[in-house]
């Protein structure tokens, strides 16, 4: 495991230093990363088992009850107006997010696993960044393998007007 050395000459473990982030795909061009700090849990559920509310945003999916407590799904891609998820698939990748005391879930189309990045490798937002992500955006990662991911900021989707309007 690599150690470097701080200004002060400390030693400090590479791992303690790297931030983990939680890696999804949105579309096929499309991947997101979340700070796993803020993440609850991962579920794929079957859709039966998400009740659709009417007259809700396009992009409210529904509720899930899950081990007793009931959760709001949204469809991340519509929020972000991103290409829509085809929501006539059987089963649903859901990421709760928790911000403080509430808890969302997010149906993305993919979820790869965990990613540790350096705090300072995420970089100000790119002029190519589709619209409706910038007010959720903290800024993006270019990984030599997956190329552009985009570090979404959870308490802007939890307080998205879409979401409180």
């Amino acid at each position: 495991m690599a150690t470097f050395s701080s200004p002060l000459g400390t030693q400090f473990d590479q791992r303690q230093y790297l931030q983990t982030y939680l890696r999804l795909q949105l579309t096929l061009d499309t991947q997101v990363l979340l700070p796993m700090k803020q993440m609850q849990e991962v579920l794929v559920v079957p859709a039966e088992r998400i009740t659709p509310i009417p007259n809700m945003p396009e992009c409210v999916v529904g509720l899930l009850n899950q081990r007793n407590r009931v959760f709001w799904i949204i469809d991340l891609s519509r929020l972000l107006e991103l290409t829509y998820l085809n929501l006539e698939i059987q089963d649903y990748y859901i990421a709760i997010v928790r911000v403080g005391n509430f808890s969302l879930g997010l149906v993305v189309q993919e979820v790869h696993g965990v990613l540790r990045i350096a705090p300072e490798a995420i970089e100000s937002t790119m002029a190519t960044v589709p619209f409706g992500i910038i007010p959720y955006l903290k800024g993006c990662v270019i990984h030599p393998q997956e190329g552009i991911l985009l570090v979404l900021e959870p308490s802007a989707i939890l307080n998205s007007p879409v979401l409180n309007g």
